[in-house]
C-alpha cells in the first residue's frame, strides 16, 4: 500500500495574477506557503477477486471497470487511457474540501504523483505541477490559476513568477525564529461557508481586461510583501498592512469575491486588532487568516 501525503497552502500575495489571461501579457506572480494540513491518498493495487477493476473512496464510493464510468472527474481523467485500473484509491484529508486551502490542486498532486509512484516512476516537482495544471484546467476544464498546484507540488515557502515562457519557483529562505515569529502573528479561520472556487474565478477571469491596474499592484506587492517578511522588525506590522491593502484590491476583482457575512468578520478582526488579512482562495466563504 503507498501513502501519499500533500500540503494544503495559503497565498499572500499576488493570487489572480496567476491566471493566463492575464500572466501570459502582462507577467504574475504570487507569494505563498503551505503549512502543516495535508490531503491524504493511500493507494493499492485491487486484488481480482472483485466483480469491479476499481474503486474510489472519498466523500462516497465509486466502483468501476473503465475509467470513463468514474464521477469523480480528476481521477476520471487522471485514469483515462491507462492500463493501471485494477487500483483502490481512498481520499481524506485534515480540512473540508472547499475551503480556499487549494484543497482541490492538492488533490490532483497527491493523485499523480501517487499514480506515478504506483508505476514506480519518481518525477520532479516541476513536472508534477505541469501534471496537475494540465489535470484540472484542461482536461477537467476548471477555471482558475496556477499557483496551488505549484505551491502543493513544491511545498514550502516560495515567490512563484508566471510568464508566457513558462514558471519560476523560488524558495525563500526563513530564520526558523523568525519563522516561529511569523506564525504566532497569524490565525487562520473557517468561515463555516463552503463555495466553488471556479465559478468565483471565471468570473474574475472575464473581467481581466477591466482590472489591469488592480492586477499590476497585487504583483508589485508580492516583492513589497516578501521586503516586509524579511525585514527585521518583530511585529511586522508593514506585513498586516500590506496584506489589508491586497485584500481591497482582490475584493474589486469581481461580484461575490466577498459579501456581508465575509465583511462582517473582517470588520470584526480588525476592531480586535488584526492590522490585515484576506479570504482565501476565490473568495465567497471558505477560509481566511489575520
Amino acid at each position: 500500500m503507498l501513502i501519499v501525503r500533500t500540503p494544503f497552502r495559503i497565498s499572500f500575495f499576488g493570487g489572480g495574477t496567476d491566471v493566463k489571461e492575464y500572466y501570459e501579457e502582462h507577467g504574475g506572480a504570487v507569494l505563498s506557503t503551505t503549512f502543516d494540513k495535508y490531503c491524504y491518498l493511500t493507494m493499492r493495487h485491487l486484488p481480482p477477486f472483485f466483480d469491479y477493476v476499481g474503486k474510489l473512496t472519498y466523500s462516497k464510493t465509486e466502483t468501476f471497470n473503465k475509467a470513463e464510468e468514474i464521477e469523480h472527474p480528476a481521477v476520471r481523467e487522471a485514469l483515462k487511457g491507462d492500463a493501471m485500473i485494477d487500483i483502490h484509491i481512498v481520499h481524506d484529508a485534515d480540512l473540508p474540501a472547499r475551503s480556499g486551502l487549494g484543497t482541490s490542486s492538492a488533490f490532483a498532486v497527491g493523485l499523480l504523483n501517487g499514480l506515478h509512484a504506483m508505476r514506480g516512476e519518481l518525477v520532479d516537482k516541476m513536472t508534477l505541477a505541469r501534471e496537475a495544471i494540465e489535470l484540472e484546467r484542461v482536461k477537467c476544464r476548471e477555471a482558475g490559476g496556477v499557483q496551488d498546484q505549484l505551491a502543493c507540488a513544491f511545498g514550502g515557502l516560495n515567490k512563484m513568477i508566471f510568464t508566457s515562457k513558462g514558471f519560476e519557483v523560488i524558495p525563500i529562505p526563513l530564520l526558523k525564529e523568525r519563522k516561529e515569529k511569523f506564525c504566532s502573528q497569524l490565525l487562520l479561520f473557517f468561515t463555516g461557508f463552503t463555495r466553488k472556487s471556479s465559478e468565483l474565478l471565471a468570473r474574475q477571469i472575464s473581467n481581466t481586461k477591466n482590472k489591469l491596474r488592480e492586477l499590476g499592484e497585487m504583483v508589485h506587492l508580492v516583492d513589497d510583501g516578501l521586503k516586509a517578511l524579511m525585514a527585521s522588525d518583530d511585529d511586522f506590522k508593514e506585513f498586516g498592512r500590506l496584506l489589508d491593502h491586497a485584500w481591497q484590491l482582490k475584493r474589486s476583482l469581481a461580484k461575490g469575491i466577498t459579501n456581508d457575512s465575509m465583511d462582517i468578520i473582517y470588520s470584526k478582526a480588525r476592531k480586535a486588532g488584526a492590522l490585515g488579512g484576506k479570504l482565501l482562495g476565490g473568495g465567497g466563504g471558505g477560509s481566511s487568516y489575520f
